[in-house]
């Protein structure tokens, strides 16, 4: 997953049952973050930024992988308007800029 950046476009993993998702979310970053190669960055935007707050359990191990030098982004915009910046847990506030130039640099998976 090195070469890849992680678009973490929504606070769960899918469409359907709410539970369900934010559970296969949680579990995709528990395996991600036990690989031997993490991913270039995580970049949250819409309701992606969610999984950054307590609300979600994702956002332990996206703090962890953070700790492990992979860079987590939330999209400062979607902070902004979800009024979110004085709930992140993991990760730090930045720019569609950042993501762009991430995206020219790195293969992007979308998780939506």
């Amino acid at each position: 997953m090195r070469n890849k950046v992680i678009l973490l476009k929504s606070d769960q993993f899918g469409s359907g049952d709410a539970g369900l998702g934010e559970s296969l979310l949680e579990t995709f970053f528990v395996l991600a973050k036990q690989r031997s190669e993490l991913p270039a960055a995580v970049f949250c935007m819409n309701r992606g930024v969610f999984a950054l707050t307590k609300k979600s359990f994702a956002s332990v191990h996206l703090a962890e992988m953070a700790a492990a030098g992979v860079p987590v982004l939330a999209c400062k915009t979607c902070v902004e308007h979800y009024g979110v910046a004085d709930r992140l847990t993991a990760g730090e506030v930045s720019s569609m800029a950042a993501f762009i130039e991430l995206a020219a640099q790195h293969e992007v998976l979308t998780i939506a």
